[in-house]
């Protein structure tokens, strides 16, 4: 037909980036969602490997029997509850000291001189393993280390951490994990207040707001955030928390003699230990994905009251138009 109209072909370049995102869904289904899944059913069965064997022997189905086996003592309760005592004894002090170098070496009346310098070291403990960065405290306190002699117990002359002193062992490794990561910390909160626009800080300057009403009404409310985003990492990374512990002690992977900083991760892998029970491990799992989720749900509901920050912005927007009037 000779009104006809030619239509004209089009290339489609979808399908190139739908190729080209493929091997991370792959990977992540064999690696991450499986074996997720595979828990999840495994919470709900009688499945174990004796010791020795390499076969999983799978009785079926038994209801809530491993979720009876762990509360029938609660020590996971009791073992969640000392992780998460270790983990805000580092994250607390940790918070503040990050939060002040962060207002330092972001504030350009100060001139801070070397800043970079000072950045690069304080992030340099993060790059340090966990399970390295324990040997080498525990090789410092242990017996023939530089700081043995100085916290010998007082009748039986041996070092702490072959103690029962279940406080010091936690403050120490409250303090490794204080050390590790207050520089992350840092870097993470200086980019958030590195986004805040300087006119604001200059309005409530000419306001005649000092340091600390500045932080209050202006700086915090506006890096509330990146503030939540590093609570809620924090927070499950301390659920996670197993190489610290587990190597600071020698010759111990429980969490020393007495279980005195043994965490809920370190309790999971007594289940996986000579005689794997899988069962029991995987209901314990589940435990955990539905605290980290409540206690993320909670820590999200009651900080992120203005998550936009719309409040600050509208008062810092007032302090500048009546600084503009003062100039004019």
């Amino acid at each position: 037909m000779a009104g006809r109209i030619k239509k004209r072909k089009t290339l489609s370049y979808a399908k190139w980036g739908y190729l080209f995102i493929l091997p991370f869904f792959i990977i992540y289904a064999i690696f991450q969602l499986y074996p997720m899944i595979t828990t999840f059913v495994y919470a709900f069965q009688s499945v174990s490997q004796p010791a020795g064997s390499i076969a999983v022997i799978n009785n079926g189905w038994n209801n809530f029997d491993n979720f009876r086996t762990l509360f029938a003592t609660n020590d996971w309760l009791k073992y969640f509850g000392q992780t998460m005592l270790m983990q805000f004894m580092g994250f607390i002090p940790q918070l503040i000291v990050s939060l002040v170098l962060a207002v330092w070496f972001t504030d350009s009346r100060l001139k801070i001189k070397g800043a970079s310098f000072f950045k690069a070291v304080i992030y340099m403990p993060n790059l340090i393993m966990a399970t390295a960065m324990a040997q080498l405290f525990a090789s410092m306190f242990y017996q023939g280390g530089p700081l043995h002699a100085l916290f010998y117990h007082n009748s039986t002359k041996v070092s702490i951490i072959n103690q029962s002193q279940k406080w010091a062992l936690r403050w120490l490794v409250g303090f490794i994990n204080f050390t590790m990561w207050f520089g992350n910390t840092t870097i993470l909160l200086m980019a958030g207040v590195m986004g805040i626009d300087d006119s604001i800080f200059e309005a409530a300057t000419i306001d005649g707001a000092g340091p600390i009403r500045t932080f209050k009404d202006i700086t915090m409310p506006l890096l509330m955030p990146i503030f939540i985003y590093v609570f809620l990492t924090s927070l499950i990374g301390g659920i996670q928390m197993f190489d610290i512990p587990a190597n600071l002690v020698p010759n111990s992977t429980t969490g020393g003699s007495k279980y005195q900083i043994c965490t809920i991760i370190i309790y999971l892998n007594r289940f996986l230990g000579q005689n794997k029970n899988y069962g029991v491990a995987g209901a314990l799992s589940i435990l955990l994905f539905a605290l980290t989720a409540v206690l993320s749900f909670i820590v999200f509901k009651t900080t992120s009251t203005d998550m936009s920050g719309a409040k600050a912005k509208k008062k810092a927007a007032k302090k500048a138009a009546a600084a503009k009037k003062v100039n004019a």
